[in-house]
């Protein structure tokens, strides 16, 4: 098995991160430690053990906070989500919805929805994400049965889906994403004045990728499906095993479910912003996920070449999105740290914009953008 190229190391859970400072005002702080206070005796809490679990892109933090219930495993997560720019409602709804799927997810424990507080079950502190970046040559296997767990995890969401449980991933949505490029990365981050024949390509290339997801069979869309969101269980929070022991990884940050695309959530797990892989392991797993998704009865295309081409235009319209994303999270909310990630990101993109005629002018823009000598792909 060939290794991982280069995954960052960020992690979104651990317990590394600067402990809050008690001189520094924090009026939202203050106010979760009362609600935890009032939570004390009921679940063991040591309300003074808090400190931070997490980073997060979004407003939302997550404090660990040490608790004598044994069934907890010594800790519980509180989170805070600031109303108005954070609603848990989502969160909670689609936790419900997950969990009756069979999914492991964080079960909630209690939840103040009108501030804005749920407190949570305790994953640990590992993400698929951090076992890559530890992991040795002798651990192939284990990271093999991981990648397997977690595309298993997936069709079992998947299978459960329905219409009208989750907001539609419509054409607002995936347009007002794709937009996030234009804006944020070509205007805001590179610099760069759209001409006329720049907007055209946009356009064309834009209404082609609509085109193709919005034709994609629909199902449950975790929206941020990969290894920053994926955690690596202690043994005692898996449950049952499988007869293939791959481990079922605990799945968070699922507050954006929606109903669309069935590739969707692929993409994010094998084309990942933060640890790339090359493109034949990408394949077998995919690969391997058809063959299952079939099996299961999921509306996946009868031919594996038709689902790779669907699985690559959603996937460029994931990475033009998340270049906006993180020019946006970088400019405006001064979180430089996701630049690392960028170039990553930037290649997948021209990879599949090379690739496909439709997207030629596209790729003839990146090229410019980036300052690349045109690129000489395939087509199809």
């Amino acid at each position: 098995m060939t290794r991982p190229e280069s995954p960052s190391l960020s992690s979104t859970s651990s317990d590394t991160a600067t402990a809050p400072d008690a001189t520094a005002p924090d009026p939202r702080l203050a106010l979760l430690r009362e609600w935890l206070a009032g939570l004390a005796d009921r679940h063991e809490l040591q309300v003074d053990s808090i400190r931070p679990a997490s980073n997060d892109a979004s407003f939302r933090r997550y404090f660990r906070i040490d608790t004598g219930v044994e069934s907890m495993a010594g800790s519980v997560i509180a989170m805070d989500a600031p109303p108005p720019q954070e609603d848990c409602r989502p969160f909670v709804h689609a936790a419900e919805v997950f969990a009756a799927a069979g999914l492991r997810v964080p079960a909630v424990l209690e939840a103040d929805l009108a501030r804005g507080f749920l407190l949570l079950e305790d994953f640990g502190g590992e993400t698929l994400l951090d076992r890559l970046g530890r992991s040795d040559p002798a651990d192939d296997a284990r990271i093999e049965r991981l990648y397997r767990g977690a595309t298993h995890a997936l069709i079992t969401m998947q299978a459960a889906s329905r219409a009208g449980v989750f907001p539609d991933y419509d054409r607002v949505l995936l347009e007002r994403e794709l937009m996030l490029y234009p804006d944020w990365y070509l205007a805001r981050h590179r610099g760069v004045a759209l001409t006329d024949d720049d907007r055209n390509a946009l356009r064309a290339a834009f209404d082609a990728l609509l085109a193709n997801n919005l034709g994609q069979a629909r199902v449950f869309v975790h929206r941020d499906y990969h290894s920053r969101n994926l955690m690596v269980l202690p043994p005692a929070a898996r449950g049952p095993a499988r007869d293939d022991d791959s481990p079922a990884p605990g799945v968070l940050d699922f507050q954006d479910a929606v109903h669309g695309p069935i590739t969707y959530d692929l993409v994010s797990l094998l084309r990942d912003a933060y640890a790339s892989w090359p493109e034949d392991r990408q394949i077998d797993w995919a690969i391997r996920w058809w063959e299952a998704a079939r099996a299961r009865g999921l509306p996946v295309p009868h031919d594996f070449g038709d689902f790779w081409r669907d699985f690559e235009w959603m996937g460029l319209q994931r990475h033009l999105k998340v270049l906006g994303i993180f020019a946006r999270l970088h400019h405006r909310d001064g979180k430089d740290r996701y630049l690392a990630d960028m170039p990553r990101v930037l290649a997948a993109a021209i990879e599949v914009a090379g690739r496909y005629d439709a997207f030629g002018g596209l790729a003839r823009l990146i090229d410019r953008v980036e300052n690349r000598a045109l690129r000489a792909g395939y087509t199809f």
